[in-house]
């Protein structure tokens, strides 16, 4: 299940193997023995995918029209979605597993080279983890987790991969996207000047309502997007979006942050909020101002305005991205309407490229640690209604639990 907009417009990719000599390679060996396998005949390298939900099902032909693929395996938690994903991909059932525990079984398959995680958000830090152990690539759908542990777990997990030579790559769209980099890139050049404030937002309609039963644990994983403890809440699993895209800009932890959330227009059995406002103090006493709905109608947005001395950078997801100076256009960037998929398709290259050229620094680990703490923090701040610093959030270290009493292993 997704709650992201699918859009439909490619990009242009680079084919890692051509020519007649392509047929001829039937493996190529990884530069660290323990996690050396074979690709398959074609040299394609070989994954498997875990959460064959909407979004599942929707990367899932990305990574099989990039060419450089071939998916071999399947997992989720309900068998019907496993086996109907692994028939569309002409895979047989037999690979198609089931079961809290069953994305193992794709982790003990020594023809999977990489696992492809789109789980629920709580099943990240975990994934991730054992897939590092068995050798295996990683490419982790965002948010990586839902607390300060599952975020530890991730950042200790994407060194471990970087040590034994495997690739770690977290897909968030925007960091592709050349209008967003660039103009990020005039602001910490020094452009327009220091930074002293800023504001973020995160603006949609209902993504979703439910009437389920919270008594059930198969009934919340059905619905986990609704679901506070499964999901992370609204704040982490969809508007990392938004502050992403903010500590990008600011490239520093936040320092404190104090707010509210509510839950409004929502099912009895919904436990996420929908309604969420919050100030974050970074370094320098920069503040930034962050708002969410996920209600009503009239507006969409999810956006980053940062201002500065000699002027101002504005990003909007699908929209323009710019940066503006005193009375002149510094970068006039562009717009992005097809960012969803276009970025989704630029990180499964890179993820291949990763791969086929040894490139182990993962460079998109520690500021998507970065990012999805900063959504905990407000989300843990908007909780309290009180200020919480960036200090007591770590050494709280509070971790959230479910209990699967009645789910299948």
């Amino acid at each position: 299940m997704s709650s992201d907009k699918k859009q439909n417009k490619g990009v242009a990719r680079r084919e890692f193997l051509a020519g007649a000599g392509a047929a001829a390679l039937a493996f190529t060996i990884l530069s660290n023995p323990k996690s050396a396998r074979a690709f398959d005949a074609n040299g394609k390298i070989q994954v498997g995918l875990t959460g064959c939900g909407g979004r599942g099902g929707w990367i899932s032909d990305l990574f099989a029209k990039h060419g450089g693929y071939k998916l071999v395996a399947f997992h989720d938690y309900f068998p019907n979605k496993s086996q109907a994903l692994a028939k569309h991909h002409q895979v047989e059932t037999a690979k198609a597993y089931s079961g809290l525990k069953g994305y193992k079984k794709i982790l003990d398959d020594k023809e999977v080279d990489a696992i492809i995680d789109i789980s629920p958000p709580y099943f990240r830090p975990e994934h991730a983890a054992d897939a590092v152990e068995a050798g295996k690539h990683v490419y982790l759908a965002k948010p990586i987790g839902v607390d300060v542990p599952g975020c530890n777990s991730i950042l200790e997990s994407g060194k471990k991969a970087t040590a034994k030579k495997l690739a770690y790559l977290i897909d968030f769209q925007t960091r592709t996207n050349e209008f967003y980099k660039e103009a990020i890139k005039r602001v910490h050049n020094g452009d327009i000047g220091k930074i002293f404030s800023g504001e973020a937002v995160y603006y949609t309609g209902p993504l979703g309502n439910g009437n389920f039963s919270q008594d059930n644990i198969e009934e919340r994983l059905s619905h986990w997007s609704l679901d506070r403890v499964l999901s992370g809440d609204v704040i982490t699993e969809q508007n990392i979006h938004a502050l992403d895209v903010a500590t990008w800009i600011m490239d520093e932890n936040p320092v404190s942050a104090v707010g509210k959330c509510f839950k409004k227009f929502r099912g009895d059995s919904v436990t996420c909020n929908s309604v969420y406002t919050a100030v974050f103090t970074f370094p320098n006493d920069i503040i930034l101002t962050f708002a969410s709905k996920q209600c009503g109608a009239g507006c969409e947005d999810i956006g980053c305005k940062v201002f500065c001395a000699k002027g101002m950078i504005e990003t909007h997801y699908g929209g323009p991205t710019n940066v503006q100076g005193q009375g002149k256009v510094i970068y006039p960037g562009g717009k992005s309407p097809g960012i969803y998929t276009e970025g989704a398709i630029s990180n499964i290259a890179a993820f291949h490229d990763q791969i086929k050229n040894s490139n182990f620094e993962n460079t998109t680990v520690a500021p998507s640690v970065r990012s999805n703490l900063t959504t905990i923090l407000g989300r843990t701040a908007c909780y309290k209604g009180a200020w919480v610093t960036w200090d007591e959030l770590m050494k709280a270290n509070e971790k959230l639990d479910v209990d699967f009493k009645g789910a299948k292993e």
